[in-house]
């Protein structure tokens, strides 16, 4: 019979990995701001849009809230093509569930098939997940780490801007918030992880998911215009810029080109 705790046979096992020369999986850094809230019947995920390579903006427009099922639904923080293929993974295998059984999907079983997917890679697929969904359990809501582990709560935030948005939740949430109470919050707490974190912004994209319908935001808010512009403009007299040698050169079309045409006698040789 075996005793329930903690087991630390990994600890060992790493322990002699490393001391093999084995280098242990860095946690990659994610440049996102994901988070989700339930309502009273049902739930709403939230996600901005910028996608990031390095230090340099590669994706204004990025796609982060991911289908899984007609009543579940994914936001993705870390790789953007680990995020891409493993919900679409999961919501293949679903359809397929579906199909065989004649049933609505569950949240609990996207969560348990991403957990054990997660897992079984160690973290080498950077996919952090908010998972949520309305079934005939009502409306759920969890996050799923890289690692395979999870959480289950009210509200949930990840990605490099999670702490600024989880402070707007902490402040705002309250129970039995209603539809439009829970979209303006996810959009403020979006927008606090666009204005205070590098790795996230561009435009508030909401996913709004209730028992029988299921809809996708686009656009809710645009957080990146400018906020202000000179009224007069800018203008730079003559002069501002000192000029350090000039040179003029005739147009293309001016200069005369001569050609010659020279004929040879070619010989041929079957």
């Amino acid at each position: 019979m075996e005793r329930g705790g903690f087991s630390f046979d990994n600890c060992v096992r790493n322990a002699m990995l490393e001391s093999a020369g084995y280098q242990p999986p860095k946690a990659r850094k994610t440049g996102t701001t994901i988070c989700g809230v339930i309502f009273e019947g049902g739930v709403v995920l939230g996600a901005d849009t910028r996608a990031t390579s390095g230090n340099v903006v590669f994706e204004k427009n990025c796609e982060k809230i991911h289908y899984i099922a007609p009543n579940i639904y994914c936001c993705g923080a870390g790789t953007a093509a680990d995020t891409e293929n493993t919900t679409g993974l999961i919501a293949s295998q679903l359809e397929l569930h579906r199909l065989s059984t004649g049933r609505e999907s569950r949240v609990i079983t996207s969560l348990t098939m991403l957990k054990q997917m997660l897992f079984k890679y160690q973290g080498h697929v950077s996919a952090a997940l908010v998972l949520g969904g309305v079934d005939l359990k009502g409306p759920h809501l969890y996050t799923v780490y890289p690692h395979g582990s999870s959480d289950s709560l009210p509200y949930v935030t990840m990605g490099s801007g999670s702490l600024a948005a989880m402070a707007v939740f902490e402040a705002n949430y309250k129970d039995n918030l209603t539809e439009e109470e829970a979209k303006l919050l996810v959009k403020q707490a979006i927008s606090a992880g666009i204005f205070n974190d590098l790795g996230s912004g561009g435009n508030v994209n909401l996913c709004v998911i209730k028992k029988g319908k299921t809809e996708v935001i686009k656009g809710y808010a645009q957080e990146n215009p400018r906020k202000y512009r000179r009224p007069a403009g800018y203008s730079f007299p003559t002069g501002t810029t000192s000029v350090l040698e000039s040179k003029f050169q005739r147009p293309v079309s001016e200069i005369a080109v001569v050609t010659e045409v020279v004929s040879e006698s070619v010989s041929m040789e079957t």
